[in-house]
């Protein structure tokens, strides 16, 4: 289950924690910028995880990048910058570029509704549920709940799947009326997948994929668990008290009918690609979508503070508005803060779930504004 975090500017620990941590630093490996990972390992070793990953991003690109720490504890194998990430909900972002392409392409609006989509369910559907939006869906003021039983979804074909969803769960009372309540909803971006599929004929993977990622170049991303079963190739998952998770691989990960909502894995350089992209929107430059479209994806919807795919808050460090976004599946978090007035984003993975992983991630952030603050300074100049 992913859970929203509100950036709250953590000191990492006292004067005498940063020098047991320095002492450290040498001990654990790193790749990646030294100005990034000199700060990765003091949160790293005082939060307790396994391993951070952070970068800089601007809409120029990548700007510096670091990894720290072990791939599972108890182990040496250590993580290295071509390591895959799981980013959890972060998705939830890429399924909502994807609903605006399509929309683009005139293959839907975001008034779209599910019975425009699925005729044929109409009758079955509760009558709420058949006009609920794709807007709606994205900004989770459709009235459904957070989850849906994964245990009766499980398994593939996961459209299939998807379709089902759309069938059994929007066939029952909404939990309030539908653009009335902001509720998070997992479920809600189950369906979105499921109009994807519908509208364009391939799963949510397959369009997420051609319409998304190639065009930004993103060439590690694949979806589900991480690894090789059995083998220590990639970040191992771990529990919100630092210990391993049982086993590594695809399934290690909520069911694939989940993929819209939260699957998605990738290095954070290639993460990175995506974000760089969203800045460009935002800021007015020339990008993968038209301007219009980013601006919609930014706009808080139904007086609420969540756009589509984006939390909106407003932040000094950044010089006003900010996009953000957590994501974890229990074993992993991370997290995204995107600055346009100040034209960068800050990009942190955890192999870890929990209060620790997010602690790290926001002390994490701290640090690279930070860092971001001291760059901006050099390029400025005396």
């Amino acid at each position: 289950m992913d859970v929203l975090h509100s950036m709250t500017i953590r000191v990492i620990c006292l004067v005498t924690v940063f020098a047991a941590a320095s002492a450290r630093c040498t001990e654990t490996h790193r790749q990646g910028d030294t100005q990034v990972t000199d700060r990765l390992e003091l949160v790293r070793s005082a939060c307790h995880v396994p391993a951070v990953a952070g970068a800089l991003v601007t809409s120029e690109g990548l700007t510096v990048v670091g990894v720290v720490g072990v791939r599972k504890q108890g182990t040496s194998m250590t993580c290295t910058l071509q390591d895959r990430w799981h980013l959890g909900s972060e998705t939830k972002a890429m399924t909502a570029m994807l609903a605006a392409r399509l929309v683009e392409q005139g293959c839907l609006t975001w008034e779209t509704t599910v019975a425009d989509v699925f005729p044929d369910l109409s009758d079955t559907l509760n009558e709420a549920f058949r006009i609920v939006t794709v807007r709606q869906l994205l900004s989770h003021h459709a009235g459904l709940p957070v989850n849906l039983d994964l245990n009766a979804y499980a398994g593939k074909p996961a459209p299939l799947k998807r379709r089902l969803a759309v069938q059994q769960e929007l066939a029952k009372d909404p939990l309030s009326k539908p653009g009335s309540t902001y509720l998070y909803s997992n479920l809600g971006y189950i369906i979105v997948g499921a109009i994807i599929e519908q509208v364009t004929g391939q799963s949510w993977e397959e369009a997420v994929r051609k319409q998304i990622f190639d065009p930004l170049g993103m060439t590690t991303v694949g979806f589900g668990g991480l690894g090789t079963p059995g083998q220590v190739d990639q970040p191992w998952g771990h529990d919100d008290k630092g210990d391993p998770v049982r086993r590594s691989g695809p399934t290690v990960d909520n069911p694939p009918v989940m993929g819209p909502a939260g699957r998605v894995h990738c290095t954070i350089q290639d993460w990175g690609l995506f974000v760089a992209d969203m800045l460009k929107g935002l800021r007015g430059e020339a990008a993968l979508l038209t301007p219009d479209s980013y601006q919609t994806l930014a706009m808080p919807q139904f007086g609420s503070t969540y756009a589509l795919g984006w939390v909106v808050a407003q932040r000094d460090w950044a010089g006003g508005k900010v996009l953000t976004h957590a994501g974890s599946n229990t074993m992993n978090y991370a997290t995204v803060w995107i600055a346009p007035q100040r034209n960068f984003a800050i990009l942190v993975c955890v192999n870890q779930g929990g209060d620790a992983a997010a602690k790290a991630c926001d002390s994490a952030t701290e640090a690279l504004i930070e860092l971001q603050n001291e760059l901006a300074s050099q390029r400025v100049g005396p």
